[in-house]
């Protein structure tokens, strides 16, 4: 009995001991204390205590109904179930496991252990809530008024419709308090279950894991030149083994895929944003007109409907959206990747290496499906493997002797057939030595090391090209010129991606050779092992996290403004407002990266606080100007005496404002010189800004006039004269006057405003030569 149920019955007890009562003391009836006159409870107390009774009772079927994912957990714990059960009913089998099977169970086991913690935690989070209901209810036995409405007959009859609404609510209460209980308890002794069961096979996997791969290195099978040492009935018995080993394997990878569909559906929104981003700035390029701004690029991959290039682009990422699925997932997608590359590769590569690449399409496939159709595991089977992978390393060598013209990023090609070659050597001496399962990952290792190497090569090109893609694309919305220095920016952005593509090959070399669980554990207990140095306790892996973001959203400041066309030209600086929020987002990105980097490390803050403290009493002593120039920097970032395209003059130098970042300024001057400024030496002097709140300047022309020939009627038509050439400022009169007269000559001063002082000059030159051939025209002498 529970304890909802006890305190019903206690409160049932009260009122059958009530009727016994009335029996032998009938004036009870006339005599209750609620007819009384005196200072006890009124009406109003008593509904007010049944008040918060219905409130308690009106939380169970709210919080009841809040347990949403019961009935998905009921649901998915079937096919967990019957997934424990496979690779329960396939670990009995010892005898025809393998690496490669077992690390599909690994992988599922893992998936499913991080499944039944997710229950688990469900699960409790509900069990908490029913608890803290059921003491609620059982807290309210402490309430004196509500046993008096039971004890006393007319308060009873008084309070009957609240009563029989009560009796109501209660059992409604007590019903969904019985049956989410019981469900709750179901679910989670089936999932305690599954959870002693996976820890089990766990544990399984890896003893024979490392028996295995220990095992591997010895003689599994005769030398290939002997005759095979089993009967025809043992090698079918093989055969059967194997056949079944793979119907489970497949199984239990439909099963994987199933509850990881969210992977792949994120795989889809990667592939159409992809998609979207290259198809709308051909499009904006279309519309303008400015197709032809791209033809310097020399695209080699993206077009404006660029569907098999996001096919590749999505296939390179599809192991590191999911590193630890299984090897027959990795397989899927490398062969996919194959297929799309020679696609891509149509009338973009030379006829002799496409051909090439044909012939390894076909090795490729030839080998995956002998290998998944058992035709490989017989004796027969391993001398067409022999000639399988022999084929292969003489396609990597015959590469070796005819790749004369070679191909962009040759020596990283050339690395790939390296590895290529390597291992099919390493597959035919193993073969012949009778290691078998070294053999067969070897040589699947090698196709998959070659195909996401060139897979992965073709990946940075694209993300190269859809940068400059996107650059000029915003230069050209901007009518900003169209050539700029992209060599530089088209480097970093390969190294950056470079990086993203070596870590993706090794996630695909280290799966295929089944090393990857035993390796990402060993790196696990090296990164994750809580280190100390003196109070302070650290992990590598929060270190290294510490850093890699800094150092992520150091890049991302640094090269945000070429996604919006910005590329540091004359042209981008003179877009003051896009430079001048751009500067504010990049100091944003720093302070947002360095807080993400500190909450992300798990770093202890007091520590960093502290650390911080001492490098406060280092500043203080040695590291003064290195301060004075990040917080001069925030400064001018905020406050803005200087901004993006100023013609400024600082410490004597003049010229306009290139760049403002977080310890300097560049100043570009006429010359072309670039004059970088500390920030702190911009504030402490004069700063003079010629274009703070305006661009205009006053420009002044002298001449000097023969005063026999000079007459003062010249004046208007020379103003006048002054308002048509380009680039004056006509809201401000020109103003003529005699600066000097002597007994021969006649100074006189023109003074009037440009509209933009960094054409002053041109303007001014121009203004000079017209004057001059006016005052030619009248016969005044110039001298």
């Amino acid at each position: 009995m529970t304890r909802c149920q006890l305190i019903f019955v206690l409160l049932l007890f009260c009122r059958m001991s009530l009727a016994q009562d009335m029996i032998k003391h009938v004036h009870h009836r006339t005599d209750s204390t609620f007819f009384t006159e005196n200072a006890g409870p009124q009406q109003s107390d008593y509904l007010e205590s049944l008040e918060q009774v219905f409130q308690v009772l009106n939380k169970v079927p709210i919080v009841t109904s809040s347990f949403l994912n019961l009935d998905d957990i009921e649901h998915d714990l079937g096919q967990n179930d019957s997934a424990v059960a496979i690779l329960k009913e396939r670990m009995a089998y010892t005898h025809s496991l393998n690496i490669r099977s077992l690390q599909v169970y690994n992988t599922l086991l893992d998936k499913l252990a991080v499944t039944m913690k997710r229950y688990e935690d469900n699960l409790d989070e509900y069990r908490t809530k029913l608890e803290g209901l059921k003491k609620e209810i059982l807290g309210l036995r402490k309430d004196t008024l509500i046993g008096q409405i039971f004890k006393d007959t007319a308060l009873h009859t008084v309070f009957t419709p609240q009563l029989k609404r009560l009796r109501s609510k209660w059992r409604e209460a007590d019903s969904l308090l019985k049956s989410s209980t019981n469900v709750i308890n179901n679910l989670k002794s089936r999932v305690a279950a599954n959870n002693i069961t996976i820890a089990d096979l766990l544990f399984q996997v890896d003893a024979i894991s490392d028996d295995l791969r220990y095992n591997a290195f010895g003689k599994e099978q005769s030398y290939l030149w002997e005759p095979p040492s089993f009967s025809v009935d043992s090698g079918a018995v093989e055969q059967d083994n194997r056949s079944r080993r793979y119907t489970g394997e497949k199984k239990l990878a439909r099963y994987y895929f199933m509850n990881t569909s969210n992977i792949r559906f994120l795989l889809a929104i990667t592939l159409a944003i992809y998609f979207y981003w290259v198809w709308f700035n051909f499009r904006s390029l279309r519309r303008l007109g400015k197709l032809s701004s791209i033809n310097e690029f020399h695209f080699h991959y993206i077009s404006p409907l660029p569907v098999i290039a996001c096919l590749v682009f999505t296939l390179n990422l599809a192991p590191l959206f999911d590193p630890r699925a299984p090897a027959v997932y990795i397989e899927y997608s490398q062969l996919l990747l194959v297929l799309a590359l020679g696609i891509l590769f149509y009338r973009r590569l030379p006829k002799h290496y496409f051909m090439l690449w044909c012939i390894f399409i076909v090795l490729s496939f030839t080998l995956y499906f002998a290998e998944s159709g058992h035709l490989l595991a017989t004796y027969s089977g391993r001398w067409v493997r022999l000639m399988l992978n022999a084929v292969s390393a003489a396609l990597a060598v015959y590469f070796f002797f005819t790749s004369k013209e070679k191909p962009g990023r040759s020596w990283l090609v050339r690395f790939a057939v390296i590895i290529y070659l390597a291992l099919h050597l390493t597959a035919i001496v193993c073969n012949l030595l009778g290691r078998v399962t070294l053999s067969q990952i070897a040589g699947s290792t090698a196709a998959f090391s070659l195909s996401s190497a060139i897979g992965l090569m073709v990946f940075v090109q694209l993300i190269t090209e859809t940068f400059l893609l996107q650059i000029q694309s915003s230069r050209m919305r901007k009518n900003y010129p169209d050539s700029f220095e992209f060599v530089g920016i088209a480097r970093s952005i390969t190294k950056l991606m470079g990086i993203v593509a070596a870590i993706v090959w090794l996630i695909v070399v280290t799966n295929s050779l089944n090393v990857y669980d035993m390796l990402g554990d060993t790196l696990s207990g090296l990164f994750n092992t809580p280190r100390s140095v003196g109070k302070i306790s650290f992990t590598f892996n929060g270190i290294l996290l510490f850093l890699g973001i800094i150092w992520i959203a150091n890049f991302f400041q640094k090269y945000i403004a070429y996604f919006f066309g910005d590329t540091g030209d004359d042209a981008s600086i003179d877009d003051r407002n896009q430079r001048s929020r751009l500067l504010v987002t990049r100091l944003v990105l720093l302070i947002a990266g360095f807080f993400l980097a500190v909450a992300a490390s798990g770093l202890p803050i007091d520590k960093i606080t502290f650390v911080l403290g001492a490098l406060g009493v280092g500043i203080g002593l040695g590291l003064q100007g290195i301060i004075n120039n990040f917080v001069s920097g925030i400064i001018i970032i905020f406050d803005r005496p200087i901004r993006l395209g100023d013609t400024v003059e600082v410490g004597g130098k003049k010229g306009r404002v290139k760049e403002i970042s977080i310890r300097s300024s560049t100043i570009l001057t006429d010359e072309g010189a670039e004059v970088i400024i500390p920030n702190g030496d911009v504030l402490s002097h004069n700063i003079i800004n010629w274009t703070l709140s305006n661009n205009q300047v006053r420009a002044t022309l002298s001449f000097n006039l023969d005063k026999t020939t000079y007459t003062d009627a010249i004046q208007p038509d020379i103003k006048e004269l002054v308002k048509t050439i380009p680039g004056i400022f006509l809201r401000k009169e020109p103003e003529l006057a005699i600066e000097h007269v002597t007994s021969k000559a006649v100074r006189l001063k023109v003074s009037f405003w440009c509209t933009d002082v960094g054409s002053s000059s041109a303007t001014s030159a121009a203004a000079r030569e017209a004057i001059y051939n006016y005052l030619e025209k009248k016969g005044i002498e110039v001298s």
